[in-house]
């Protein structure tokens, strides 16, 4: 997707619609009463609902007359979880969009940095600085090998050049699959063995990997149940990453 056409207020954005759940949490986070509009996948804050106008269905098929009677001042998206079509039919109804695209942790912080200060005029959480300061220093030593797999039938696994597995390294832990050049790369359980791992994570989305169905795959590895959203948002759930993950 492109990610031209930054948009710049010299005021206050007052109405915003979000297209990706981690932006909504963020934005919520400073001004919760502009946030307008948001998608189904939008699942925090838990009581979003109680102040949103309205739901404007998924990341993927958002429904474009919902958000133009919305009439947002601006409509925030990302490269890889909306599409360019629907980004361009919004831009050539004269509806504003800022396009994020974020692969790494420090990409992230620095994202919302620019967006609370020259996209919505906005003053800057506290829970950014903590980010930055959690989150921005040398690399760790690596402890371990780990894998991630998002989906099975087929099995699809974090690759290279991706948020998450920045972020795992982050932590420590050396994504097996970090020389793909595909970004969720399709493979299988043996071929995850294989590569040597020591742990398998499972998160809850975007497959729902639960204790009856993700573990049996690896007999031979140690697997553990995680929350997708600290895995794979980012926003607030960065602080409670570094706590419940490192």
């Amino acid at each position: 997707m492109a990610v031209g056409g930054t948009v710049s207020y010299m005021r206050s954005v007052s109405r915003v619609v979000s297209l990706v759940p981690s932006i909504t949490e963020a934005l919520a986070s400073v001004r919760r009463e502009a946030v307008v509009g948001a998608t189904d996948w939008c699942t925090h804050p838990a009581d979003l609902d109680t102040t949103l106008e309205q739901r404007v269905r998924g990341t993927k098929n958002p429904n474009l007359d919902t958000i133009r009677r919305l009439r947002p001042d601006v409509v925030i998206a990302n490269h890889e979880e909306n599409r360019e079509l629907d980004v361009r039919r919004l831009r050539e109804s004269g509806i504003d969009v800022h396009v994020t695209q974020i692969e790494t942790v420090t990409e992230a912080i620095a994202t919302f940095e620019h967006l609370f200060d020259d996209v919505l005029g906005w003053s800057r959480p506290d829970w950014l600085a903590q980010a930055r300061d959690l989150w921005c220093g040398p690399m760790p030593e690596v402890t371990k090998t780990v894998a991630i797999p998002v989906w099975r039938d087929p099995w699809m696994v974090v690759g290279g050049s991706t948020f998450t597995g920045d972020l795992a390294r982050r932590l420590g832990w050396a994504n097996a699959f970090a020389d793909s050049t595909d970004r969720y790369p399709k493979t299988d359980p043996v071929a995850i063995e294989a590569r040597g791992v020591d742990l398998v994570l499972l998160p809850d989305e975007p497959y729902v990997f639960t204790a009856e169905d993700g573990p049996e795959a690896f007999p031979d590895t140690e697997t553990r149940l995680v929350s997708g959203r600290l895995l794979t948002w980012y926003g607030p759930s960065l602080l409670e990453a570094r706590s419940l993950l490192g």
